[in-house]
């Protein structure tokens, strides 16, 4: 999903994580501006991502159990959105992030959700 969004981590902090996503051919709806289903797909990869660097990845994984979104004003074709993932919680078996998307001028575009289910690995493995 992040190399067909074209979606760039761009910086990395004790507390966040940061990504851009070019509003494009395959980020937009047919008014050309920023798919809300793109957005989503945003949060998701950015949070995910997120989830994953603030773990012990020889021993556990953090996957997706909910994603939720609001949609404040639209990102047209040709601008440049920036995502920035912060945790609202980080516990032993979950996680929540929240993603800020804002367009090229900063000003807010969506805010998403994401909660993630953290599992040991050796749990998958049989």
């Amino acid at each position: 999903m992040n190399s067909a969004l074209e979606i760039v981590y761009s910086e990395i902090g004790d507390n966040y994580l940061c990504a851009t996503m070019p509003v494009n051919h395959n980020t937009v709806q047919p008014l050309r501006m920023l798919n809300g289903g793109a957005s989503l797909a945003l949060v998701e990869c950015v949070g995910s991502m997120a989830a994953n660097l603030a773990l012990d990845r020889e021993k556990f994984v953090a996957v997706g159990q909910s994603v939720t979104g609001n949609h404040f004003k639209p990102a047209f074709e040709g601008d440049m959105v920036t995502a920035k993932a912060m945790p609202l919680h980080i516990g032993k078996r979950s996680q929540i992030w929240e993603v800020c998307i804002t367009d090229g001028k900063g000003v807010a575009v969506s805010k998403g959700t994401i909660t993630m289910a953290v599992i040991p690995l050796d749990s998958l493995r049989g």
